[in-house]
Parts: C-alpha cells; structure tokens; sequence
C-alpha cells in the first residue's frame, strides 16, 4: 500500500495527463478532492488520502475541487471481465439507468444478481452502485448549475432528483453550500443559446482524423465537417417529450480536451448528450495498453475507434452500406433522411432534420422506402432492425451485452457477419471487434490468404478494433483515397 501511495503522489507531483482519471486525491487538510492533475499547490503526502473514482472520494466526505472539476475526469474502456462489468454498470447509470428504477432493474439489465452487482460495484469503483449513483447525480447538477443558465428546479430534474427540496438537502449536505451559491461563484452567466462543456481525454488523440472519418461519411441534413468543428443534429426523448437540437466539437486549444456546445434546446438532456458524445469520439479509451498490444501496426498512435450518438442510426448505415459505395450509401441515408426524418429548426442551414426514429420507420411501407432508392430487401432489414428495437427485443447501447446482441442481430434478415460486427463495433463500442472477411482489411493484409487473416488477428486481442482503423489507414494512404466499408454479407 505504501508503494502504491508513493506512486499516486509520484503521479500527482508530475501532473501528468495520462494519469488524469485513474485515481483521485483528497486532501485532509482542506476536505476537498482533486483529479490529479489539478494546478493547485500540491498538498504534503501525509495530507493526500487516494481513491478510485469520486463517488469513493464523497463516500469518505471529501467534496469535489471547483477548480480541476473532477466531473470533468475521462472515463476508462475496461476489458477485464470484473472490471467490464462494474464499468458497464457505471456506463449505464452515467447514461442515464436508474433515473426512474432501482439497482434489481440495472443487475437484471447486465445479467447478474442484485448482490452480485452491488460487490463487484464495491470492489472496484470503491461505493455501492446508489452512491455512484448519487455522486453523479451531484456532479451532472454541478455541470448544469456551472456551464448553463438552466433554472435550478429544472437542474433538480435533468440530473434525477425526485423534487427540489431534495436536491437543495443533498447539495448542501454533500458540498456545504446551495446549488445558488455554486451558481453565484462561477465565472459569469452562461450563454442562453447554447451550453458549453469541457471535454478531456488521453493523448495522443488525432482530432484532425476523427474529423476526417465523419467528413467522408456526413449524412446531409444530419451532420458537417465545417473546418476543425464536427456538427449534428441530436434527438432523444425526455419523459414523454421530443427534445431535439444540435451538438458542435471543436478543439480550442492545445490541451488534451475538446470543446462541446450544446442547444440551449436539448439542456435537460445534458449528461446524456455528454455520454454519447465521449462515446462517439472514444474519449475514454486509455491509449498506454492499446498501443503496447499494436505494437509497429499503429502506425498514427493517435487513431481512435469512431462510435455512434445512435445505435439504430449506425445500424442502418451498416445494412445501406452493403455492397455499395461509401458514396452511394451517403446518397441513399440523405434521401431516407429527408423524406422520413424529423425537421428541425436551426440556424445552421446544412442541419435541416434529425436521424428517423425506428417508430416512424416501421410506419412506413416498403414502397415508401423503396422510392428512396432502397432495395426491397434492404427495406426488408432496415425495419426487422426497427421492430426489434422499438419492442425492446434488442437493445443497441454501448453498455448492452455484445455476444447476445450479435446473436439478435445475426437472427434478422439481411444481417450478415460483417453488418452485425460493424453495429457492434461503433454502436456498441466493442473494442475487439474485427472485421475478418471486410474487403479492406484483406488487400491491407495482403498477400496474406483470407482464411489466415482472423487467426493473424489474435495478436491484437482485446484491441482488434483499434487495429481494424489502422488497417484501414494504411489503406488509404496506400490508395489515396478514402476505403469503402462494403459489406461481404
């Protein structure tokens, strides 16, 4: 143990980013806690107490620094059975699980017992899964009560208090101050058209790349490439309202964090934009163990795994995208757009609609998807898919079970192998998925037989996927020009 101080304080002196996450400090004398990063004067080791997540850290009555902001501290990609599950259980209740359930609702969503969940919870975040709970319903209020002009009951509401009376006891009783104190000590009033948000993560992260994969493949009305700022429009359901509006990520500066700006339309959806948003540009990937599992193979260490705002939005681009062009897919999910997407009104004339829900898909006639330009037999696919989801039969979360959903997946018509681990590789964010038999991943291994080219694979285990986009970049600047994901299915 006292090695293992002497390293987090090791840590702690240098301030390195890479270490921004995996543990945080609390301070005896102050009864604050910090990430360890943090630019204030460091405190003597005597005074330094370390803890595994900041929900242990509140456990223990330490409150959170207002100056590092340890709500702000990147997340982890875990693949170790006991740690995948605590951290699939964390993913969830960030996203949003439990909200309106109980812990039996979560344990039952992640297949395991309620006792089971609450001790491998405790044994590896350091709390219970009702105190996680708790400390990010605190730190989601702290975002909002921060960076937005959102009105504090409506702050009570989007991070999951059942009243206001509550949420004043909680705040003070946790931070010793009401949310209008924290609210008076920021820096100015937020901007009422739009929320701005803090986004860390670990180098290296090649921004410019993420940017380029989304530029090649930006379905019109939906989304843009303007510059260095990646632009969508974003819907998701809040009770029984539709809250739709739009999401900017840009680069500001030369620090290790994007910069997100989010409608004042969609404030009450803050955390799980948030959410997605880290998984679409895999901000919380721990590149140290990727890269040493690659080895020569990463020929650009800063390349990460492109994941997905919308699971049904990545699945349909999977099924449109077989056996064609990645151009002649970006025409077909335009016109599917247009005609069967929601309006939406912005500013931003290139941002007109959001992606279709799989309700309205299924309201839809094959005919009327056909006049798109869909083949009966994709349109076929595309609404199997919408049933399934809008059912509840299957689930494309990020945290949903991958072996199971491959399963659902292969079970539906015209979901092939190479479909089905493309959904899981962006949709669920599988980091070990490898798509064997995608067309571009044979000429980039080749003269290499395709029979051998999966068992050649094993190398990267558990981080096939991240070796899949090096693959594909080696593609590319081989052929100068951008590799078509067509499907073998």
């Amino acid at each position: 143990m006292q090695n293992e101080q002497q390293i987090y304080y090791q840590a702690l002196c240098s301030r390195d980013d890479r270490f921004d996450g995996r543990f945080f400090v609390g301070v005896t004398s102050t009864g604050v806690y910090c990430r360890p990063v943090c630019r204030v004067r460091t405190p003597k080791l005597g005074h330094c107490r370390f803890f595994p997540s900041p929900a242990a850290a509140e456990a223990e009555g330490f409150r959170p620094c207002l100056r590092c902001r340890p709500e702000l501290a990147p997340g982890f990609s875990a693949i170790d059975s006991r740690r995948l599950l605590s951290r699939q259980a964390a993913a969830l209740i960030d996203g949003g699980a439990m909200l309106s359930s109980g812990i039996g609702e979560l344990a039952q969503k992640m297949g395991v017992s309620p006792r089971h969940l609450r001790r491998i919870f405790a044994e590896e975040i350091g709390v219970s899964p009702l105190e996680y709970l708790r400390t990010r319903r605190l730190l989601t209020a702290k975002i909002l009560l921060t960076d937005t002009s959102l009105p504090v009951i409506d702050v009570a509401a989007a991070s999951g208090f059942g009243s206001l009376s509550q949420f004043n006891a909680v705040f003070r009783r946790h931070y010793k101050l009401t949310p209008r104190q924290l609210r008076r000590q920021g820096s100015g009033t937020p901007k009422v058209d739009a929320i701005g948000i803090e986004l860390p993560y670990r180098e290296p992260y090649d921004w410019p790349a993420m940017l380029a994969y989304f530029a090649k493949r930006a379905i019109a009305g939906v989304e843009k490439v303007n510059g260095d700022r990646y632009r969508r429009t974003v819907s998701l359901r809040w009770q029984d309202t539709d809250l739709s509006g739009w999401i900017e990520v840009s680069k500001r500066d030369a620090g290790p964090r994007l910069h997100l700006a989010i409608s004042a339309s969609l404030a009450k959806v803050t955390p799980r934009i948030i959410h997605r948003v880290r998984a679409l540009l895999d901000l919380d990937a721990d590149p140290e163990p990727i890269l040493a599992r690659l080895g020569p193979l990463a020929v650009n260490p800063g390349l990460r795994v492109p994941g997905s705002i919308d699971g049904f939005e990545i699945a349909v681009r999977a099924v449109l995208g077989q056996q064609v062009s990645l151009a002649a897919a970006r025409t077909l999910l335009g016109r599917l757009v247009q005609r069967t997407g929601s309006a939406l009104a912005s500013d931003d004339h290139d941002l007109t609609h959001c992606f279709p829900r799989p309700g309205r898909i299924l309201a839809l006639s094959e005919d009327t998807l056909g006049r798109c330009g869909i083949t009966r037999r994709r349109a076929q696919s595309i609404q199997a898919l919408a049933r399934a989801l809008d059912s509840g039969e299957l689930d494309l979360d990020q945290t949903s079970a991958v072996h199971p959903t491959l399963h659902k997946l292969l079970a539906l018509p015209g979901i092939g192998p190479w479909t089905a681990h493309y959904i899981a590789l962006r949709a669920l964010r599988w980091p070990d998925a490898f798509l064997a038999s995608d067309h571009g991943v044979r000429k980039a291994l080749a003269p290499m037989p395709a029979t051998a080219i999966k068992k050649h694979s094993e190398q990267w285990r558990p981080w096939r996927a991240y070796a899949l986009v090096q693959l594909w970049l080696q593609l590319e600047t081989q052929e100068g020009r951008p590799h078509d994901l067509v499907s073998q299915d």
